[in-house]
């Protein structure tokens, strides 16, 4: 049987039995004392009460409800979720709440055993960086209107952060004494305060210099402020106004934005360098990554891309 589609999933769903008194009791219960004792978010304990909804609703009171719910139950259950055409993530997520609960009724004394305790987590896809095309990252680049301070800077911005594969908060959060254009390096402050140095390429010098000789004067004034890239508040951008300027970039270049974000172009940078033959170990210096581990993803996209040259272009493809 194929795989249900998603709004197929959710009229079975809605089918199911309503929620029974003593299902919804002991939820709520749970509920309150997990947001109590953790401190849980709201979408947290939204996500906990949907799953545990879900089962107990499938159940439908069988041996005791939700409560009584043994192993041989779950594994039915999530065997019937399997065929439904659940994602392993949104399976992953159904045990992680399943857990919490069944540890909740074991430490109260509701329950006598764990029945989740030998139930083995799907495994999950492990996930692609998205890298755009070379020519996608030109048209990228060239889309600010550098006539204008705001568009000189933006220009700037996206150069530094595809030739040196910043971070986002790396890139907002960069000090002006954080550039060196005499020796075409940057220092840059990543994850756990770690520190490296990142050459410049020249192309990003060459609109860094102009950013600093044009724009960066305009928008400080006669102020003297200490952040390399500033807005016209004299304040670095935030994270989400450079979102805000990829997507308005990314739709002037006619790339689709929903398949770009600032982190695109820290991966592309990555993917393209392997792509060039950059060496792993070079690599894992330049992006900041405390393991070598992190940074061996970035092969696996670039297998993907040969994978599909070969499948498009060779004759037994």
């Amino acid at each position: 049987m194929s795989a249900r589609t998603p709004a197929e999933r959710r009229q079975r769903v809605q089918a199911l039995p309503p929620l029974r008194e003593p299902d919804a009791r002991a939820i709520e219960a749970f509920l309150d004392a997990a947001w109590a004792e953790g401190g849980l978010s709201r979408q947290t304990l939204a996500s906990y009460r949907r799953d545990l909804q879900g089962l107990a609703r499938w159940r439908d009171g069988a041996g005791g409800g939700l409560a009584g719910a043994d192993q041989a139950a779950l594994f039915d259950y999530l065997g019937w979720r399997a065929r439904e055409g659940y994602s392993p993530r949104s399976n992953a997520r159904l045990l992680s709440s399943l857990r919490a609960f069944f540890a909740h009724a074991l430490r109260r004394g509701a329950r006598q055993d764990d029945p989740t305790a030998l139930l083995e987590p799907p495994r999950l896809p492990r996930p692609l960086p998205k890298a755009l095309p070379e020519s996608q990252v030109e048209a990228l680049l060239a889309a600010p209107d550098t006539a204008d301070p705001a568009g000189l800077r933006d220009r700037a911005m996206l150069e530094l952060m595809y030739a040196c594969g910043l971070r986002v908060s790396e890139l907002v959060g960069l000090p002006a004494t954080a550039l060196n254009l005499r020796q075409g390096v940057l220092r840059v402050s990543g994850k756990g305060g770690r520190e490296r140095l990142v050459p410049l390429g020249e192309e990003a010098q060459h609109w860094l210099q102009r950013y600093l000789d044009e724009a960066r004067p305009k928008l400080a004034g006669k102020r003297a402020l200490a952040p390399l890239f500033l807005t016209a508040a004299g304040a670095p951008p935030t994270r989400q106004q450079f979102w805000t300027t990829v997507k308005r970039c990314a739709a002037a270049a006619g790339i689709d934005p929903a398949r770009i974000s600032p982190h695109g172009l820290r991966h592309s940078f990555a993917t393209h360098l392997l792509n060039h033959g950059a060496d792993l170990r070079a690599l894992q210096m330049l992006l900041g990554h405390a393991s070598l581990s992190t940074t061996q993803i970035y092969t696996l996209v670039a297998r993907e891309q040969l994978k599909r040259l070969h499948r498009q272009h060779h004759p037994r493809g």
